[in-house]
């Protein structure tokens, strides 16, 4: 699969200009895991996760990009820790859909 598309192209063309832009940086994770490149889109979530940890819905996709390289426990720890953050923040739809996607997964008991 290629490892670009003109999308991808004018996003980081656009995130060039501002290359902290959570938006931006989502954007261009979820284009990149579009191609396959999953490694590529997990260096853009875990940017985000690292500029700006109140941006909720890193942490569903980051999760579920875990999941799919097959790391289950970095997907628990990283839905538990979304979970916390959408309490503080007040987002509800974002926490049912993270206490669903870590309930999928297990419970505490399975990753300690």
């Amino acid at each position: 699969m290629s490892t670009t598309s003109p999308r991808l192209e004018q996003l980081l063309q656009f995130l060039a200009e501002s290359p902290e832009d959570s938006f931006l940086l989502f954007a261009v994770a979820k284009e990149y895991e579009g191609l396959n490149d999953l490694p590529t889109a997990l260096t853009y979530y875990q940017k985000i996760k690292s500029n700006e940890p109140e941006y909720v819905g890193t942490y569903y996709h980051l999760g579920k990009l875990y999941e799919q390289l097959e790391q289950p426990a970095k997907a628990f720890a990283i839905y538990k820790e979304g979970i916390e953050v959408t309490k503080k923040v007040g987002d509800h739809h974002a926490l049912s859909e993270l206490a669903g996607a870590k309930m999928s997964l297990g419970d505490d008991e399975d990753f300690e």
